[in-house]
């Protein structure tokens, strides 16, 4: 039976780091869903219809077991939908294990035969979150080699370079 996962974010905007944890979740599932979550509550910087463009441009060799969803409410709904065995949660430092593992031992008791992996990126990227990159760049300062080609592009449109 195939092992279904759903990697679910902001992704605002997706960044390498995202990228890696992608790959590596590739490395163990048979499919991966990328799962946009459309919270206007946060005020994203783009729309929930660019945040999957972007991730469908970076993705393009991925998409053999590989799909992006939007959605908007409880996560664990959005899981059952998709008949997902597991969500996979990056975990960049410590920092963000508290919040993660909540959010994990919640989903837990909302549906028991689902469960969380926390899968590390590459050391290279533990310092890189959408909030740094979108400060960064609102400066005009370029963040090249930090997301992929279409995210550089799009902020540098929001934020001209310097």
């Amino acid at each position: 039976m195939a092992k279904r996962a759903v990697y679910p974010g902001m992704f605002d905007p997706v960044h390498n780091g995202h990228l890696d944890v992608m790959q590596r979740g590739l490395q163990i599932f048979d499919e991966l869903i990328v799962a946009v979550v459309a919270n206007p509550s946060k005020e994203p910087l783009f729309p929930v219809k660019e945040r999957l463009e972007m991730i469908d441009e970076a993705t393009t060799s991925l998409h053999s077991n590989f799909r992006i969803v939007a959605f908007d409410g409880l996560l664990i709904d959005l899981v059952a939908r998709e008949r997902a065995d597991c969500i996979v949660r990056g975990i960049r430092a410590v920092s963000d294990f508290e919040y993660e593992f909540q959010m994990a031992l919640m989903n837990r008791k909302l549906k028991a035969t689902v469960e969380t992996v926390f899968l590390m990126p590459h050391e290279k990227y533990t310092y890189i979150s959408s909030r740094l990159i979108k400060e960064v760049a609102s400066f005009g300062t370029s963040v090249a080699g930090l997301v992929p080609p279409i995210v550089e592009k799009r902020l540098a449109e929001k934020f001209p370079l310097k």
